[in-house]
Order: C-alpha cells, then sequence, then structure tokens
C-alpha cells in the first residue's frame, strides 16, 4: 500500500505580500504624481518650447530667473499673498472653532453650514466673488452705495488698490473652514477637568486660552500653518478667475506666472523651472510638517 505525498505549501515572503497589496496604490501614484514630477523637474533643465525640440540647457533658466523681475515680483506676491491669507485663515478659524465648541444649539447645522465654502471647487468660489465684486450688478457696491460708503461704483478686480484685498478677502472666505475643522477636532480632545481647574482657581477666559488651550494646540496649529501655507502658495484657480494676475501682473503668484509662461509665451522650460522652485519652497514646508508629525507620534 503507497503512502500518499503530503503537500507542504512553500513558505511565503511577508514582504511580497505586504508590496502586493500596495500595488493598487503604488502605481496610479507613480502615474499621475510621481513621473509626472520627475518629467517636469528635468524639463526644468531644458530649453524646451511649445511646438520646439527637448533640449538640455542645465541651469541657464535659473540664470534667467534671477535676472526676471516678473519672476520675482510674483515670488513677492505670492508670499504676501500667503502670509496674510494664511494668518487671517488661522486666526479666525480658531475663533470660529471655539465659537462652536462652546455647546450652542444647532452647532451641527452651523458645522455643515461652516463647511459650504470649503466644499466649494476653487472655481466656483472664483465665480461667486467675482459676481460679488462685479462694479455694476455686485453685491458689494449695492450695499456700499446704499450705506453711503461710497459715491461711484468701485471696480475691485481692476483697480490697483483694491485687487490684493479682494483676492485676500476671497482666499481667506475659502479657506476659514479648512482650520476651523481641524482646531475643532483638537478642541475637543482637551480634558474640561483642565478648565474645571482653572476656574476653581481664579482664572479668567483669557488665562485659560493662553495657558490651556493655546499650548495644546501647538502641535495642531504648526500642522495647520504648514499645510495651509503649501496649499495658498500653490493659489490657482481662484486667483485665474478673479483675476488672471491683473491689473498689470499686481496678482500674479508664482503658479499664474508658471501658467503664462508655459500656455500664453510658449516658454514650457522655464515655466517648469519656476515650478521646481515652488517644490523646493513648498517641500521645505513639508519637511516641517513632517517633522511635527514624527515629534508627536514620538511623544505619544
Amino acid at each position: 500500500m503507497s503512502q500518499s505525498t503530503v503537500y507542504t505549501p512553500r513558505h511565503k515572503n511577508p514582504n511580497l505580500d505586504q508590496l502586493q497589496l500596495l500595488l493598487p496604490i503604488i502605481v496610479p501614484v507613480m502615474l499621475i504624481s510621481i513621473i509626472p514630477l520627475l518629467r517636469g523637474i528635468y524639463i526644468g533643465f531644458t530649453s524646451y518650447e511649445l511646438g520646439g525640440q527637448v533640449q538640455f540647457s542645465g541651469l541657464e533658466n535659473y540664470r534667467i530667473m534671477l535676472h526676471d523681475r516678473f519672476f520675482w515680483r510674483s515670488m513677492g506676491v505670492g508670499f504676501l499673498w500667503t502670509a496674510i491669507v494664511t494668518t487671517l485663515q488661522i486666526g479666525l478659524g480658531l475663533f470660529l472653532a471655539m465659537l462652536l465648541n462652546q455647546g450652542l444649539k444647532f452647532t451641527s447645522f452651523y458645522t455643515v453650514l461652516m463647511l459650504v465654502p470649503w466644499a466649494m471647487p476653487p472655481i466656483v468660489r472664483g465665480l461667486i466673488w467675482r459676481q460679488i465684486y462685479s462694479p455694476d450688478t455686485g453685491a458689494l457696491n449695492l450695499i456700499l452705495s446704499q450705506w453711503g460708503l461710497i459715491s461711484e461704483p468701485i471696480n475691485w478686480l481692476t483697480s490697483f488698490e483694491w485687487a490684493i484685498p479682494a483676492i485676500i478677502i476671497a482666499g481667506v472666505w475659502g479657506e476659514i473652514p479648512k482650520a476651523a475643522l481641524f482646531f475643532l477636532a483638537g478642541l475637543k480632545t482637551i480634558p474640561d477637568s483642565l478648565y474645571e481647574a482653572a476656574e476653581l482657581d481664579g482664572a479668567s477666559s483669557f488665562r485659560k486660552f493662553r495657558h490651556i488651550t493655546l499650548p495644546l494646540m501647538k502641535p495642531i496649529m504648526a500642522a495647520v500653518v504648514s499645510l495651509s501655507f503649501m496649499w495658498n502658495f500653490n493659489a490657482f484657480g481662484l486667483v485665474w478667475i478673479l483675476t488672471q494676475g491683473g491689473p498689470g501682473g499686481l496678482t500674479r503668484l508664482p503658479m499664474l506666472a508658471a501658467y503664462e509662461e508655459a500656455f500664453r509665451y510658449g516658454y514650457v522650460g522655464y515655466a517648469a523651472a519656476i515650478g521646481n522652485v515652488m517644490v523646493i519652497i513648498i517641500s521645505f514646508f513639508l519637511f516641517f510638517y513632517l517633522r511635527i508629525q514624527l515629534k508627536e507620534r514620538l511623544a505619544s
């Protein structure tokens, strides 16, 4: 009588199994993000123009960039826009989050209502604010004229005096909900016992905010500031719909500058070089954000 053969399965490699599970994520990221990014970085070192050949030119684009006053002006506008929008969205977002954290009636409804601007695509926000700023039919001029604050309509988006404040207001309106949502989640993690103990010691609302809320919210605030800087510095759709970089390049953010260099003037290589500079700047703040996250994990 023959003995039956016992089949022993081969030992599986756990690392290979994990890699196979990650393939559905890795492949799309490689095709959609990593490969185009690497391609863009390479084009930044070429003299490629629309309809022409891709020829390696080394650091020539960056040499031109050093003497390009339009580039430096766009970077200045970009940092100004980013600093003001980020500061206002952090301050107002924290205020709104603390207000929603007070246990008011209909808090859930107010929270959903708060998220409406953030849920809109930047282009939709731009169209809404473009209508609000319209010199002829816009609600802003109508309200100000009825209040007697202006005697004639103001063309907000083509005025050298009002164009930057106009796009900043629109940008802050759309970004406040994002910061408020992060801060509201952070406030929910602070134990009520800390505030109750502070009240027993006679601490005022300002002292509780300074000595309890701010220290415990510091990691979240640092992360929100880093992410907001990256998102705001990389802004395009909203400002493009509102001003297209005008008047006279006054609102020409770096992303708008790269877009114009590539698709208006045809200098694709130079536009990619501008994008490479933006990648370096954004990577710095991304490193700052990841460092904060690492510290939080080690502390926990």
